[in-house]
C-alpha cells in the first residue's frame, strides 16, 4: 500500500500522522489536568478538611483533659469556665466530622467517640463534685477509669484522623500512577513522532533534496558538492538560464525560418528570374524598338495617339517587372565611392520630376546643410529614393505633398549617421502592414509585385544602414533612411 503512493501522498501520510500524534498529546495532556484538578480538588475538599476536623477534635479534648486539676489546685472557677468552652468546641468539631463522614467505618469510629465522650463527661463531672465536696478516695477511684476513658477516645480520634491521611496517600498514589502512566505515553509519543521525523526527512532526502542536488549538479555543468550552497537557489538560476536559453534558441529558430523561407523564394525567384530573362525580355526589347519605330514613321490619329501611347506604358510596365525580379534574385555588385545622401536625394527628384508633375505632387525639402560624406554605391542608394517617391506618390494619388527632412544624429545601432525621413500624407496603413511591408512579395496595389520595399531594405543593409516605418492608419506614412557617416565611431 504504501509503495503504491505517490511522493505528495506519502508526505502527506506522515505529517497527517505527526499532527494526529501531536493533537492527541496535547488531548492527553488536558484530559489529565482535568483528572489532576478533580483529585486534587477532591483532597483539599473532603480528605484534608476531614484530617484537619480530627486533629481540631482531638486536640480540644486533650485540652479538657487538665482543667479540673488546675481547678482542684487554685480553686478558681475560670477552669470550670473554659472546660465548658471546649466542650461545646468539641460538640462542634464532632458535628462537622459527622458532615464529612461518608464511609460506614468513619460513622461508626464517630458513634463510638460521642458516646465514649458522653461517658467520659459524666465522669468528669462526677470528679469535679468529689472535687468540690472533698471526696479523695472516690477520686482516687474514679480516676484510672477516668485516664483509661480519655486514652481510649484519643485512640479514636487517631484512628478516625489516620482514615483521612490513609486517603490522602492514596489520592497521592493515584496522582503518581497517573504521572508515570502520562510519562510513558508522552515518551512513546514523543519517540514515535521522533521516528516519523526521521522517516520524513529520509524520504525528503532520498527523494527531492538528493534529486534537486544532482540535477543542480548536472545543471550547473558539474561543480563540486561544495561550490554549491543553496542548491534551490542554485537550480532557480539554472532553470532562469534555461529558460532564457530556450526562449533564445525560439527566436533563432524564427530568425532562422525566416532566413529559409525567404531563401526559398528567393531561390523560387531567382529560377523564375532567369526563366523570364530568356523568355520574355528579349521578345519584348524587340517588341519595344518595333514600337519606337512605328511612333516615328505612322500618322495617327488622336485616339490611336492615346492608344499607342497605354501600349507603350504597359511594356514598360512589364519590363520594370521583369527587371525587379531580375534585381532581385541576382543583385548587382556595389560601386562603393564617397558620396553625400544630400546628392542623392537631388539625383532622385531629378530623375522624377516628369512623374511628380504627372501626380501633381509637391515635395518640400528641409535641409539646413548637406549630409556629411558616406561610403555608398549613388545608382543603388537613388533607386532606393526613386522607389519610395514613387510608392508614395502612388499611395496618395494626384494632389498629395511629400517632405524629405535631413540631419545627422547619433543611432543606437549605426553610431553617427546621415538621416533621411520621407514622410508622405496619403492613407498611411496599420502596424500590421507596415510589419510586413518590406517583407518580398507583400503588397497591397493590385498591379505591385511587392519587391519595392525588400529591394530597397536589402541595398541599405548592404550599406549597413537601417530603414524604419512609421504609420498610422488615415495620418500618413514616413520612412526613415540612416546610413552611417564614413569614418564615425560607430
Amino acid at each position: 500500500m504504501w509503495l503504491r503512493l505517490n511522493l505528495r501522498h506519502r508526505i502527506y501520510a506522515i505529517l497527517t500522522a505527526l499532527v494526529i500524534i501531536t493533537i492527541s498529546g496535547g488531548l492527553v495532556m488536558v484530559w489529565y489536568t482535568y483528572r489532576m484538578e478533580r483529585l486534587f480538588s477532591g483532597i483539599i475538599g473532603r480528605d484534608l478538611v476531614g484530617f484537619q476536623v480530627a486533629a481540631a477534635l482531638e486536640a480540644s479534648l486533650v485540652h479538657q483533659k487538665g482543667f479540673v486539676s488546675y481547678y482542684y489546685l487554685d480553686g478558681d472557677p475560670e477552669w470550670l469556665r473554659r472546660l465548658g468552652e471546649y466542650r461545646q468546641i468539641f460538640k462542634e468539631r464532632l458535628r462537622e466530622a459527622e458532615i464529612l463522614s461518608d464511609t460506614p467505618r468513619q460513622q461508626e469510629i464517630l458513634e463510638s467517640i460521642r458516646s465514649e465522650y458522653n461517658e467520659y463527661i459524666q465522669i468528669k463531672d462526677r470528679v469535679i463534685d468529689y472535687y468540690k465536696t472533698g471526696q479523695r478516695k472516690a477520686l482516687a477511684d474514679v480516676h484510672p477509669q477516668l485516664r483509661e476513658l480519655f486514652f481510649h477516645i484519643v485512640d479514636q480520634c487517631e484512628v478516625y484522623k489516620h482514615i483521612f491521611t490513609d486517603q490522602i496517600q492514596e489520592a497521592r498514589a493515584e496522582a503518581h500512577d497517573q504521572a508515570e502512566q502520562l510519562r510513558y505515553v508522552a515518551g512513546a509519543a514523543i519517540l514515535l513522532e521522533l521516528l516519523l521525523a526521521l522517516f520524513l526527512a529520509f524520504v525528503l532526502v532520498s527523494h527531492i533534496l538528493g534529486p534537486v542536488r544532482r540535477l543542480t549538479l548536472a545543471a550547473e555543468g558539474g561543480e563540486g558538492p561544495g561550490r554549491i550552497d543553496n542548491e534551490i537557489t542554485a537550480l532557480s538560476r539554472s532553470v532562469r538560464g534555461l529558460i532564457q536559453d530556450a526562449g533564445q534558441v525560439h527566436l533563432e529558430l524564427e530568425r532562422s525560418r525566416e532566413h529559409l523561407l525567404q531563401s526559398e523564394k528567393m531561390a523560387l525567384v531567382g529560377k523564375l528570374a532567369a526563366g523570364t530573362a530568356h523568355s520574355i525580355r528579349n521578345p519584348l526589347t524587340s517588341v519595344k524598338m518595333r514600337l519606337f519605330s512605328l511612333g516615328r514613321s505612322l500618322v495617327l490619329s488622336d485616339t490611336q495617339k492615346e492608344d499607342f501611347e497605354v501600349i507603350s506604358q504597359e511594356i514598360r510596365h512589364i519590363d520594370t517587372i521583369v527587371q525587379n525580379f531580375l534585381e532581385f534574385s541576382r543583385p548587382p555588385k556595389l560601386q562603393f565611392q564617397e558620396i553625400s545622401p544630400s546628392t542623392v536625394v537631388d539625383m532622385a527628384l531629378q530623375l522624377l520630376s516628369h512623374r511628380l508633375d504627372a501626380y501633381d505632387a509637391t515635395v518640400t525639402l528641409q535641409r539646413s546643410n548637406p549630409l556629411p560624406t558616406i561610403s555608398g554605391d549613388p545608382e543603388q542608394l537613388k533607386e532606393v529614393l526613386v522607389n519610395l517617391i514613387v510608392n508614395a506618390c502612388e499611395a496618395m494619388g494626384r494632389g498629395g505633398a511629400i517632405v524629405i527632412r535631413e540631419e545627422t544624429a547619433v543611432l543606437p545601432r549605426v553610431g553617427k549617421a546621415a538621416v533621411i525621413h520621407l514622410s508622405d500624407n496619403g492613407p498611411g496603413m496599420s502596424e500590421a502592414v507596415a510589419a510586413k511591408a518590406v517583407q518580398p512579395f507583400f503588397t497591397t496595389k493590385d498591379e505591385g509585385t511587392g519587391l519595392g520595399l525588400s529591394i530597397a531594405l536589402r541595398i541599405l543593409e548592404e550599406h549597413e544602414g537601417t530603414l524604419n516605418i512609421q504609420s498610422a492608419e488615415g495620418e500618413g506614412a514616413t520612412f526613415t533612411i540612416a546610413l552611417p557617416v564614413k569614418g564615425a565611431d560607430t
